[in-house]
């Protein structure tokens, strides 16, 4: 069955064409995945699809009483309303119109009220409104949500599912998805792929995670230079087919560019050529001149190169039984590993299980308070943060990456800043624009190109393909893979694991770290397993110690033989983490007045009268503001909780 058509859809963005006279069909039972560059237009035709934006030309047919929900990129607010109440914003006005009712039938006394009651009851009816508590109910126990609980209790990975929930809670015939995947960790990304393998209706979405796409999608759509490449079957099928389309185009484009060529040496000839010369020829020549100058070139691929510094030491660290705790839970129980130059090790686990715990203690950060830590010679780090607070949002890519200069030196070479940006997939306009008008994928490329222009031989990476596509995702493998220095890589994406790495540590609950060889499959087939798995059912307690929100499968430790009795003592801070202790409390302080300077101007009775570009910064420099908010309040949590020793 038909659910929704687009039938010679065109879309322009400026000069750029994101859709030119293109045609697609959403059916019943439809898993379909949208794919292509960073930029080409994925949220965009999604947008679409869902009647946010209006097509330049063609039209959008949509099936009468189509119910659409949509899955958004970021997560719901961490506010003071329940489970249940936030899963009910799902039904938009209809959640509305009951309570109203509610209301409105203790109170009633006037003929006014009662023909608001009779209006509301029809709308209720009409929409099978009176379902909704059970519906809601029944999502809920699907998705293994408590209803009374506070969202603000809940970590990232449970408001995730809340979010799922809200989309559920229409029963959609369409549910759209844009990166479901960001930011979650591979149980959730797991538990994720089951639900929605369960979902009866048609699916669109966008990902970057190819585990994820080879797991869901039956169908995928490239959109790439505004034409729609559209497959059924596999994803490696798929590659096939675009490889053997790309070829046949360079192919014809060949053929064409020598054939211009030749008419081009003719027009040139003599006079007594130009005499005699046919003018439908010349026409032709004119129409060839017009074909090739509006013919779209395919984006290239990003040219990314590591910058080598002198060779470490042999040993780059070396624990011996570390135990790690904070308060009542343990992180990591009587760890030992070696890593030497050359290794590339993945860190794998739930958010907040201890991962970048363990990296301070690698990285000489943090002294645990048992167990022997030794670190090799010679390190020089690099270090790429998911956060990406090494940029400066309102400085440009040239000015994040120049530090002032005009050329900077890769492997012994002086290249123009501009040159280098070129090799990122950067114009010249792109590399002038400041960070905050760029796409989360250019911000990550422009990470990148930071990291990679400073020498290293060792490369920490937390989270680096969050917003890349998949070109620059597999052209990143291949750098990593000819990495000559030591990589040390937390990554949820289970097939750049399999692609790079070389052994895995994983983080499997209750304190339970352990080193597989291989990557994420390998640990699978080593009987690798998440230790709380079968606990995920309950929402989980927050954390104090750990930098991001814990998702539930780390915090319902039960008792165990393996677990050790927490140890509480005081850990005296190095120097660098007692200055940043220090200097949280002015931070705080400064982020809750930009937060109140920037809700003041929000509320004014004429915000939303400007220029829509202007209130899209002022609420996403809202949002940017809260977000810092809380990770500087987790962080100030932390760091008191390792001082004190306590939870």
């Amino acid at each position: 069955m038909s659910l929704i058509k687009l039938e010679n859809a065109s879309l322009n963005y400026g000069q750029t064409v994101l859709l030119e006279k293109q045609s697609l069909e959403i059916v019943a039972g439809d898993r379909l995945c949208l794919i292509g560059r960073n930029g080409a237009g994925k949220s965009s035709l999604m947008k679409v699809l869902s009647g946010e934006v209006e097509l330049d030309d063609g039209s959008v047919w949509r099936k009468p009483s189509l119910i659409l929900s949509r899955l958004e990129q970021d997560l719901p607010d961490a506010d003071d309303l329940t489970v249940y109440d936030s899963v009910a914003l799902g039904l938009g006005e209809m959640a509305q119109w009951l309570k109203e009712y509610e209301q409105l039938s203790h109170s009633a006394s006037t003929e006014k009220d009662f023909d608001q009651l009779a209006k509301l009851q029809h709308n209720i009816e009409a929409g099978d409104g009176w379902g909704l508590s059970q519906r809601i109910e029944t999502v809920l126990s699907r998705l293994g949500l408590d209803g009374t609980v506070i969202m603000r209790s809940l970590s990232g990975g449970w408001r995730r599912r809340v979010a799922l929930a809200r989309a559920l809670a229409r029963n959609p015939d369409v549910l759209l998805l844009d990166e479901p995947t960001n930011h979650l960790d591979v149980a959730t990304i797991e538990w994720l792929e089951a639900q929605l393998l369960n979902f009866n209706g048609a699916i669109v979405f966008i990902t970057h995670d190819r585990s994820f796409l080879e797991k869901l999608a039956n169908r995928i759509v490239e959109l790439d230079r505004g034409q729609l490449l559209q497959f059924s079957g596999t994803y490696d099928k798929f590659l096939e087919k675009r490889e053997a389309l790309l070829a046949e185009e360079a192919r014809h484009n060949a053929l064409f560019d020598k054939r211009l060529a030749e008419e081009e040496k003719w027009i040139r000839q003599g006079i007594k050529a130009r005499r005699t010369r046919n003018e439908g020829r010349v026409r032709a020549l004119k129409a060839m001149r017009d074909e090739r100058k509006s013919r779209k070139q395919r984006v290239g691929s990003a040219d990314l190169k590591l910058s080598d510094a002198s060779i470490s030491g042999k040993l780059v660290a070396q624990l011996e039984r570390v135990h790690q705790s904070f308060g009542d839970r343990v992180i990591i129980d009587d760890f030992s590993t070696t890593i030497v130059r050359g290794d590339r090790i993945g860190l794998i686990g739930p958010n907040g299980a201890g991962k970048s715990t363990l990296l301070k203690i690698i990285l000489g950060e943090l002294s645990p308070p048992n167990g022997k830590v030794k670190l090799g010679t010679n390190l020089e780090l690099a270090y790429f943060d998911q956060l990406r607070l090494q940029l400066n949002l309102d400085a440009t890519p040239v000015d994040n990456i120049s530090e002032g200069r005009e050329f900077i030196e890769i492997d012994g070479k002086q290249k123009h800043i501009i040159s280098y940006l070129q090799d990122f997939l950067f114009t010249g306009e792109r590399a002038r624009t400041p960070l905050r008008a760029l796409s989360g994928g250019e911000r990550n490329r422009v990470l990148l190109a930071k990291l990679f222009s400073k020498p290293s031989n060792l490369l920490v990476m937390d989270e680096p393909t969050n917003d890349l596509d998949v070109e620059t995702l597999e052209l990143l493998e291949e750098v990593l893979g000819a990495y000559s220095g030591t990589l040390l890589l937390v990554s949820h994406d289970r097939k750049f694991l399999n692609n790079v790495v070389t052994s895995t540590i994983a983080f499997e609950g209750q304190g339970v770290v352990r080193e597989y060889v291989g990557g994420y499959e390998d640990w699978i087939a080593q009987g690798g397993r998440w230790i709380d798995a079968d606990d995920a059912k309950a929402p989980a307690e927050e954390s104090a110690a750990s930098t991001q929100k814990t998702d539930t499968a780390n915090d319902q430790t039960s008792s165990s033989s393996t677990d050790k009795p927490a140890k509480k003592a005081s850990v005296k801070l190095s120097y660098k983490l007692q200055r940043e202790l220090d200097a949280l409390p002015k931070q705080l302080e400064t982020l809750e007045n930009q937060i109140a300077q920037l809700e003041e101007t929000i509320s004014a009775p004429d915000f939303y009268n400007q220029d829509q570009e202007a209130i899209q910064s002022s609420l996403a420099e809202h949002e940017t503001a809260k977000s810092a908010l809380d990770e500087a309040f987790e962080r100030w949590m932390e760091l008191e909780a390792m001082a004190n020793g306590e939870a």
